[in-house]
């Protein structure tokens, strides 16, 4: 659960980022639950490690996931999201 709360950080961090003005937490969500264990303990180290290229291409790979994309879609917002991170 630990990991999962760092990654969401470090998801949030990098949404607000490339996204100005959108609600991360909705975008972080889809991103951690469609995400993989390596893939959440990749962005969790980031929490100390710091972001790094690899870390938002990472985020970047589970918004483009169809699953992600249903998610997003769910929540209300725009399929076409993931392209702008």
């Amino acid at each position: 659960m630990l990991a999962r709360d760092r990654a969401k950080t470090v998801v949030n961090q990098i949404v607000a980022e490339r996204l100005p003005g959108v609600n991360a937490a909705p975008v972080t969500d889809c991103v951690i639950d469609n995400a993989s264990a390596s893939e959440i303990a990749l962005v969790a180290r980031a929490s100390v490690t710091g972001i790094t290229e690899r870390t938002v291409d990472t985020v970047v790979d589970v918004t483009r996931r169809p699953e992600t994309l249903s998610c997003l879609a769910q929540k209300g917002l725009p399929m076409l999201m993931q392209a702008r991170l």
